[in-house]
């Protein structure tokens, strides 16, 4: 009898370090995983501590018969999985309901992690061109021409990151660099082609896009909100310095193509913002009459002087009126199928099954999100925190409504929504990328953009959070917040 009763406590023991390890892997909200593993061992009657650092979770379990106790030490490297992860919060669910036995969770959660992903290489980066050509006219202004360009970037980028990084550790370390130096090679050295064809600017922020640290900014504001103080402030820093790290690439790899490519080019790069600069004068503004020079209108203060006379700039790229359709920005009814399509697309390159009946729910969720933070743009003076604060609010209260209604996951529904609003914001806060005279000005850009980051993650923290607190303070059932954002 004590035996039988000590298997019993080893498979439950086993099934909180499998529901751990599956956790680190498939990206759960890090900042709720001490948090889920509490009330895991607190149902299955384990006496068990948790401690969580960025990688590694510490569990203790405790025997308080014979005092001692077991220290193990789970430790994963993975990414956003969101199949897996909603297969793994069902095997949470049914287990703790007693649906099924502590044995067959363990078998369940053991082949989810030891399974292939879902998608060979080959789709995943035909994804990732899917998502880099629509988000750049959707978010940087880029024509039919640039989303190409961008598309082909972002597919070697993620044939580069899927293979060559995975495989090879001492690439791995160099990885973002590296490609941030390409995309803006090629970038830099199409849009120097006479005529203008390319838009520099569109083609390195869209190309890009994939690897922007925003998702792990996000999480790093969740958890300084959440008084996780040692991993939010050592996932914050990371973020911000990846973020240099990937604005020194977009430079260098600029640089790189005016000294190679072409150095007569180097002037006309310096149009978009010649064109649109605007000069402040203070001073007295006078004016005389001509026929009578007693009458005199003056004004004293500060005056602002714009070049009007070659204003055709759009999102930092030039749009000539008299260039054909495939040079100008995409209009505005296009959004209705584009939004759309780079959902799914972002959903399905988070490996989302399509055969799935929660992945039009998560494209409904990333198109009202995304619709209110093209809303609050038009009323809102500070576009760079209140606009993705505005969209967040928005998919908070419809995924822990629906959490609540169908007792699912509301990180999974969230995700691709939330991942949405991180480019879109940064495109209101200026884009990625800038076009400067000078190198210090270039090189200024790339803490520019950390700042850029961490703004809109702190306005998409915010929206998250008072979301969650409408939804969950004042009512019952507040457990299925455990697996919320």
């Amino acid at each position: 009898m004590i035996a039988s009763s000590n298997i019993v406590v080893d498979h439950r023991k086993k099934f909180i370090l499998f529901l751990a390890k599956a956790f680190l892997t498939f990206g759960a909200p890090s900042h709720r995983v001490e948090t889920q593993l509490f009330a895991a061992a607190d149902k299955l009657l384990i006496q068990a501590s948790f401690a969580y650092i960025p990688g590694i979770i510490m569990v203790s379990f405790n025997d308080g018969e014979t005092r001692t106790t077991e220290l193990h030490f789970v430790r994963s490297s993975g990414r956003i999985a969101l199949s897996a992860l909603h297969s793994v919060h069902d095997i949470y669910r049914d287990v703790f309901d007693d649906r099924i036995a502590v044995q067959d969770g363990i078998s369940s959660l053991d082949r989810i992690l030891r399974g292939p992903p879902l998608y060979p290489l080959i789709v995943r980066c035909g994804l990732a061109f899917v998502c880099a050509s629509v988000i750049c006219p959707l978010a940087f202004g880029g024509s039919f021409i640039d989303m190409w360009v961008s598309g082909t970037c972002a597919c070697i980028l993620q044939y580069l990151g899927l293979q060559a990084a995975a495989k090879s550790s001492v690439y791995a370390n160099v990885y973002e660099i590296s490609v941030s130096i390409i995309v803006s090679f090629v970038a830099r050295s199409l849009s120097s082609i006479p005529g203008r064809l390319f838009c520099y600017s569109s083609i390195s922020s869209a190309g890009v896009v994939l690897i922007l640290p925003g998702f792990t900014i996000l999480i790093s504001a969740l958890e300084l909100t959440s008084r996780n103080i040692l991993c939010g402030s050592v996932r914050l820093i990371y973020a911000i310095i990846y973020t240099f790290f990937l604005g020194f690439g977009l430079t260098i790899g600029s640089d790189l193509s005016i000294l190679f490519v072409n150095h007569k080019d180097y002037n006309s790069l310096g149009v978009i913002k010649s064109s649109s600069r605007a000069d402040v004068i203070h001073g007295i503004f006078a004016a005389y009459n001509g026929s009578n020079s007693t009458t005199e209108l003056s004004f004293a203060g500060t005056f602002k002087f714009v070049n009007a006379t070659n204003n055709h700039v759009s999102r930092g790229c030039y749009r000539d009126p008299e260039w054909p359709w495939y040079r100008q920005p995409f209009p505005w009814w296009t959004m209705f199928f584009l939004v759309p399509l780079y959902s799914t697309c972002s959903s399905l390159s988070n490996l989302q099954s399509f055969w799935s009946s929660r992945l039009p729910i998560m494209i409904v969720f990333s198109c009202c999100s995304y619709a209110a933070n093209k809303a609050s743009n038009l009323f809102l003076s500070d576009k760079g925190a209140l606009a993705p604060a505005a969209g967040a609010l928005v998919i908070g209260l419809l995924g822990n409504i629906y959490s609540r209604w169908s007792r699912g996951t509301a990180f999974t529904s969230m995700v691709t929504g939330v991942l949405f609003l991180v480019p879109s914001g940064l495109a209101q806060a200026g884009g990625l990328t800038g076009n400067y005279d000078s190198s210090v000005q270039q090189y200024y850009s790339s803490f520019t953009l950390g700042l850029r980051m961490i703004q809109v993650a702190i306005g998409v923290t915010i929206g998250l959070f008072v979301s969650q607190s409408l939804i969950y303070t004042f009512s019952a059932g507040s457990s299925s917040a455990e697996m919320a954002f």
